[in-house]
């Protein structure tokens, strides 16, 4: 199932979300990885969204992933070319060490 953001949160339009910053922030360290994220975009289409840094950790993993399946996708297609592995490395981040 593929619930999109605006069916369960409410977008705010983008000077809303500046005013409510301050309030946002401290909600954020209030509640931490249970805080509600806020989405905002202008006409209250979703273009971007807040959450707590606790729960940005959490979701890390499986940003990585997606930025990974996308790279993988556009390299399949033939879209990028395909470099060396430690170019590869470079590109993704991470420590050539990590794989000797």
């Amino acid at each position: 199932m593929n619930l999109m953001a605006t069916e369960f949160l409410e977008v705010i339009p983008n000077g809303e979300a500046r005013k409510r910053f301050g309030e946002t922030v401290a909600r954020f360290r209030e509640e931490g990885v249970g805080a509600a994220p806020v989405v905002f975009g202008n006409h209250r289409k979703p273009e971007g969204a807040m959450l707590s840094f606790s729960l940005f950790e959490e979701l890390l993993p499986v940003i990585a992933e997606i930025q990974l399946a996308v790279l993988v996708r556009e390299r399949l297609a033939g879209s990028s070319s395909i470099g060396t592995f430690e170019e590869l490395v470079d590109e993704l981040g991470f420590a050539r060490s990590d794989f000797e």
